[in-house]
Order: C-alpha cells, then structure tokens, then sequence
C-alpha cells in the first residue's frame, strides 16, 4: 500500500483523532531531573488485593526512585476492564499507604504527566497507532475468532510457534479497497502490529538484574489495539513510559518473554527505550518443592495478612529490603541506628534466580525491629493494633498502661535486647504475666514442667530478704546468701562439683520465684519484674501457686 493510501486508510479508521504524535511530545517535555535520577512506575491492574509480588514490585519502585532524588509514580492499567474490580483502585491506594509507599504522582496526588489512569488515555494511544498505520506498521486485522482457534490448532497440530505472523497473518497486506469493503460490511477489527521482524535474527538486551539476554528478533502480528479501540498492554506500556519519560522498568521476570516485542515497539515508535530490570520472582518450599507464592493458596501472599496477624508494616519492609538486596540483612544486624532509607541499594545485589519467602525469617526479622522499639512504642504500637482485632485486650491495656511500658522496657538497654516478641499478639502471651486480670485467667496452665516448688521458703525470702531498691548485682547477691543459708548452692558449678552437700542451688529459687510470679520458666530480667509488681502482688502470686499446688 502507497503512502497516499495509507494516509487514506489512516484518517478512514480514526477520523476522530483531534492531534498528532508531535502534539503530545510537546505536552509531556522531558522531566527537569538531576542526571543519575530514576523514574520508576508501578503499574497495578484493579483486578483484586495487592499481592505479596505486586507489594515487592512498587517496594523496589519506590526506593530505587527516592534514593536518586527521582520520581516515583503509580499508574492505573485498567485496559482490562471485564477483570477490574469495584474499588481495586481505591484498595490498591489503601494498600500502598499501609505500607508508606507513597507515590510523587498518581492519578490522586495529580502530576503535570497524567492522566495516570489508563482508560482515560485511549485518544493518547489510538493518535500513535494512528501514526504506525501511515508509516504502514500497523493494519486492521478482520478475522474471526473462529479462524484465529482454526490457526491454532493447526500450528499445535504441526508443532510451531503459535500466533498470527507470515502466512498466517492473512490480513496484513489487504488492498484499501478491500478493506473498505470489509468496514461497509459492518465486520470487527483489531489494530495489528505489521511486524518487521525476522526470528533468524538475534537482538540482545542489557537488563540491570540478570544482564545480558539473547533473543530471536519478534515477528509476531500482535494485537495493538483491541476490537473496542482500547490498546493492549504492550502497547500502552511503551506509550506511556515514553510520554512519562520512564527511565527503569522494574518488573517481574515473567515479562522477560515479551521483551523482543516491547524492543520492537520503541523501536518502530522511535522512542528511547528505558532500562529494563527484571526481578525474580517470590517463591516457598511447599512439600519439599519450591513454587511461586499463590495468591490462591498462600495466605501469606495478601498484604492485608501482615496487619490481621500483628506484624508490624516497617518488618515486612525490612524483610523485603533484604529480599531486594542481599546485603542488607547483614548492615541492618551492624547498624542499630540506621533506617531502611540509609541503606544504597543496586541492582547488582538483586537476586537472579527465585527469591525465597521465609515466613520464619521475616519473624526474626519482626524481632530484631521490635527489640529497637521503647516500651513506650511497643505498647502504642500494640494498642492501635488491640483496638482493631482484640478489643478486650485494648482496655485492659489501657487500664495498665504504666506497668506494661515499665514491663516492656525490661532489658531495652543491654547490649543485647531480649527478642521474644515478633508480632503484635504475642505481646499478649508474652506478657500476661504483666497484668493480674490475664495472670489469675491464665492460673499457671502456661507452666510446662510438673516441679513443685518450697512455697515457705519463697514466701521467707521475700518476707525477709528481698529488698525492692537495691541494683540487680546487689540483688543477686543477696538471692546467693538467702540460698546458702537454706542449704543451697550459690551456683550451679559448686553444686555440680559437690551435690550431695545440697538441696540444689540459687538457680532453683530463681527458677521457684519466676514460675511463681510470672507462670513460666522463661521471662525477662526476674528482678525487674519482681521490682515492677512490688511486694504485695508478689506475695499475694505465691499464695496463688500455693493454691494452685494443693488442688
């Protein structure tokens, strides 16, 4: 076909179409940024929840943009509108903000390179195909459905590649009076690519994880714009990265098997491509195999799972900081000090295979974030969270709140910080002990040994003894003096080296006053937590357990 002819063609399929390709290049100039900095974009679909993966992709967006002095912004891709959702673009937004991954521009915050919504550029894509059908790249594609399945199965029959390209794209090189025909007939249509390709060809790509990538060249007639005019991903992506001025897409590597389209596309567009960098995708070990995290089957995968079970939102930023870059866990463990946003991170720490998601690993995590916390904090943080999922525990918080802060800042300031608390709920089975109403529930069905400790002896030390203003070292000698006097050893070596001469040693009152007072075997600094209850309720807890022992 002529260029006459295709200008005719042209005009004769969009005769709509206000402006011209130049017309947008002017509307979205180059963006006035320091060299170096990245523009990124994270391009949901409202076809649902935001998924563990899609949360790890606008993560990765999120700080390679901000750590540059970039641009990060999220952009709406609802050309599928029968799988959109009701409020999947307000849910993905909520999403994102639990998690602080605010864009600098969104179809919300506004920006001078919208619209950021996708369905309402359609006259931005339909102006370009425009254009490709005049430089005779694109055509109108009028087969069926029907012969389209009858080409399929023909090709799966004789074991090639399946799609419409060379003889099989039967459309590609009608006449202009044949397809004005076909329009008088009323037929439907698609946009196709005219594909200048040649699979014997090889184009390489340079991708900024995985590195240098070997591809047949595309020669496929893909589908541009759908029968209602909408494009299709492949070609709105590349539009707007273009007009958006996109410097790195970072994305998941099932793409990878679309790039040689996506290089073709700028190419015949003459756009510059952007950088390219595709991210391995989120795996777990499921009955000793290893497959992708489901949205289906893992319930783990729903962002909105981290808030329902009480892991605090900055541990699973930190977790996926250290799946983004595999030296982060180790200068997180070496910084205390530091914040996610102090750390650099690169593309070439990025995994290039699966990524492992380790539920046990980011509950250590969790730990660690918590063990940096204030009392003070953790027990704010564990009311928000009580006050949404465990409204009887929110007012008992409330009406401890000193004691719980004092109990939670047990051993903040040693040099190792106790981790025993990795989500929000386990503050209450940690620290039931710390409040009487869930103690006296609780009547010691949390002790786990079947030992029967010397109440009277306790009682004795306590009554007699223990002195509530002295220092943990002071304490602790007095605990070793009470001990020998009873017929204990002051310590465990001396009672091992000689124990016929002993009842036991000092471990064992420790071990008789922390089950008494706490219901357990393991806690925190026992002083502190004697010296938080005072006297009269530890007291008042030994006659409990004595109780308890006699039933």
């Amino acid at each position: 076909m002529e260029l006459k002819e295709r200008e005719e063609l042209a005009e004769l399929l969009f005769p709509n179409i206000k402006h011209d390709r130049d017309y947008y290049e002017k509307m979205y100039p180059e963006r006035n940024l320091k060299d170096g900095a990245m523009v990124t974009r994270f391009g949901p679909s409202p076809t649902g929840f935001v998924h563990m993966g899609s949360l790890f992709g606008s993560f990765c967006d999120f700080v390679f943009a901000k750590q540059s002095g970039g641009v990060f912004f999220l952009r709406i891709e609802d050309t599928d509108q029968k799988r959109s959702i009701e409020n999947g673009v307000e849910g993905i937004f909520k999403d994102l903000d639990a998690f602080d991954i605010k864009p600098n521009e969104s179809s919300i915050v506004g920006g001078k390179y919208g619209p950021y919504i996708q369905s309402e550029r359609t006259e931005i894509y339909q102006t370009y195909v425009k254009d490709l059908i005049r430089q005779g790249f694109a055509y109108p594609c009028f087969m069926s459905e029907e012969e389209i399945n009858e080409i399929r199965q023909e090709q799966e029959l004789s074991k090639i590649k399946i799609g419409i390209y060379g003889h099989y794209a039967v459309d590609r090189d009608l006449s202009l009076n044949e397809i004005k025909e076909n329009l008088d007939k009323g037929l439907e249509y698609v946009i196709r690519l005219k594909s200048p390709g040649n699979a014997k060809n090889e184009i390489e790509v340079m991708d900024c994880i995985k590195g240098k990538m070997k591809f047949p060249e595309h020669d496929m007639d893909t589908v541009l714009l759908k029968k209602d005019g909408t494009p299709t991903y492949h070609l709105a992506h590349v539009i707007d990265d273009h007009l958006m001025h996109t410097t790195h897409v970072i994305r998941g590597d099932e793409w990878v098997a679309s790039l040689p389209l996506h290089v073709q596309l700028f190419q015949i567009l003459g756009f510059k491509m952007p950088h390219y960098a595709h991210t391995a995708p989120i795996t777990k070990k499921d009955e000793g195999g290893i497959r992708k995290l489901s949205k289906r089957k893992d319930p783990e995968a729903k962002v909105s799972y981290y808030d329902e079970v009480g892991i605090p939102i900055e541990a699973v930023k930190l977790y996926l900081a250290t799946i983004l870059n595999s030296n982060f866990e180790e200068w997180y463990l070496n910084n205390q000090d530091k914040k996610i946003e102090d750390f650099t991170f690169s593309f070439d720490k990025m995994a290039i295979g699966g990524t492992l998601f380790d539920l046990d690993k980011l509950g250590n995590i969790s730990k660690t974030y918590f063990s940096r916390k204030s009392g003070e904090e953790v027990f704010k943080e564990t009311l928000e969270y009580a006050k949404k999922f465990d409204k009887d525990y929110a007012r008992i918080l409330e009406e401890n709140k000193e004691d719980m802060e004092k109990f939670l800042n047990i051993e903040k300031d040693s040099d190792r910080p106790r981790k025993d608390i990795s989500k929000y709920s386990d503050v209450k089975e940690e620290f039931s002990y710390a409040i009487d109403e869930l103690f006296y529930k609780e009547n010691y069905s949390k002790y786990d040994g079947n030992k029967k400790f010397d109440v009277s002896l306790i009682r004795s030390y306590v009554q007699d003894v223990l002195d509530l203003e002295v220092s943990n070292e002071k304490w602790f000698d007095d605990i070793k003096e009470f001990a020998l006097k009873n017929g204990y050893a002051s310590s465990p070596k001396e009672y091992k080296q000689n124990p016929n001469n002993f009842k036991g040693h000092v471990g064992d009152i420790c071990e008789a006053l922390r089950v008494m007072v706490t219901g357990r075997t393991k806690s925190p600094d026992l002083f502190s937590i004697v010296k938080i209850l005072g006297k009269n309720r530890v007291l008042e807890r030994i006659n409990r357990y004595e109780n308890f022992i006699e039933k």
